[in-house]
């Protein structure tokens, strides 16, 4: 058995429980117990959830959210916008949105990237893909502008600079000289401009098998959704089948990529009617995510001490590398992490 005193680690985290409990104490309906309040996790923002029992046998989610550094209301927009889609999203029964708290549904432990990560790509694994495309191409099916804020070009240039601060600066303890920031720059332009002209949907942004929950009815259970924007609809596709913590075989992942290009298609999606220039735009959002990623992962070892992100940065350079070599326009970003690679000193952390 759990309780507020066992979950403590400092003095400032001591008293956010403290009021996490009171809030608790005030919610009736479903009646929780309170002594059986225990981690259930955290991620790479400042949230965290705890699980807790209730007197009527279910478990429900506590979200942790605190402000300034965090926001609860886009999750309760966004979550009520994806329930009258009828995708599978937890429900929110009690909130406190200036204490950072919500009581969510619980969605169950058992993520996709559980299910898949020590597993070929068989018939179950292909189930898993087919019902997360098929919520996919249903969340995009129900887009609309000016709901959700624009994932513009602004927002993503932002995105990619984390890569050069961050990732090249330093994890990697380099400073670019003014030609190869140029070049950089020119990359990342060329991405910019394939993906903003792009047709746009609602895009969740972290649509990936960390996120996603094996349900038995609705299947995915979808999380994590706060950060939702409207923009290209290519973003959570590479999001899913190009996943920074699961990697799949170039041949399954063109499969699966066919089969929602099919799908969204029949659905009067905006896709290209041209599977290889839509695969094209694949790829390109993919490179501007992963470029993005390496960043975040360094940001998250060296200014919050997060050190597990370390391990998946070789998978996502793999990405960037494999796709920035099929374009003669993304050459030069391939050249560039040669040299920078080639010539990074040996860096230690600094929290």
């Amino acid at each position: 058995m759990s309780s507020i005193s066992t979950l403590t680690t400092s003095n400032a985290d001591s008293e956010r429980l403290a009021a996490i409990h009171t809030w608790l104490k005030t919610i009736t309906t479903p009646s929780l117990r309170l002594d059986t309040m225990r981690p259930a996790s955290s991620d790479a923002s400042f949230r965290r959830y705890f699980r807790i029992d209730g007197g009527d046998g279910k478990s429900y989610i506590v979200m942790d959210a605190p402000q300034p550094a965090e926001d609860v209301r886009p999750f309760i927009q966004i979550a009520e916008l994806f329930a009258q889609i009828n995708l599978t999203v937890p429900k929110v029964l009690a909130q406190d949105s200036q204490q950072g708290l919500l009581l969510l549904t619980d969605l169950g432990t058992q993520m996709y990237f559980d299910e898949l990560k020590d597993s070929e790509a068989n018939d179950t694994t292909h189930k898993l893909y087919m019902d997360a495309i098929d919520s996919l191409v249903l969340m995009q099916s129900h887009s609309q502008a000016e709901v959700l804020p624009e994932y513009d070009r602004a927002f993503l240039l932002r995105e990619l600079m984390i890569f050069p601060e961050w990732y090249i600066n330093k994890h990697l303890g380099v400073t670019l000289d003014a030609e190869q920031n140029a070049s950089l720059l020119k990359v990342f332009d060329a991405l910019l401009a394939n993906i903003v002209a792009q047709p746009q949907v609602y895009v969740h942004r972290d649509y990936h098998s960390r996120n996603l929950m094996v349900m038995e009815q609705g299947n995915p259970g979808i999380l994590d959704f706060q950060g939702a924007l409207y923009g290209p609809i290519t973003y959570d596709l590479v999001s899913l089948l190009r996943d920074a913590y699961l990697q799949w075989d170039e041949e399954k992942v063109l499969d699966w990529a066919i089969r929602y290009w099919e799908k969204a298609r029949r659905a009067g999606l905006p896709v290209t009617p041209d599977f290889d220039q839509f695969y094209r735009d694949f790829e390109f959002m993919g490179l501007q995510r992963h470029i993005k990623i390496l960043g975040i992962f360094a940001r998250l070892a060296h200014r919050d001490g997060k050190l597990a992100y370390l391990k998946d940065i070789p998978l996502v350079m793999a990405y960037v590398r494999k796709t920035a070599q099929r374009y003669n326009i993304l050459i030069p970003l391939l050249r560039l992490l040669d040299v920078i690679e080639d010539t990074a000193p040996v860096v230690g952390f600094t929290f």
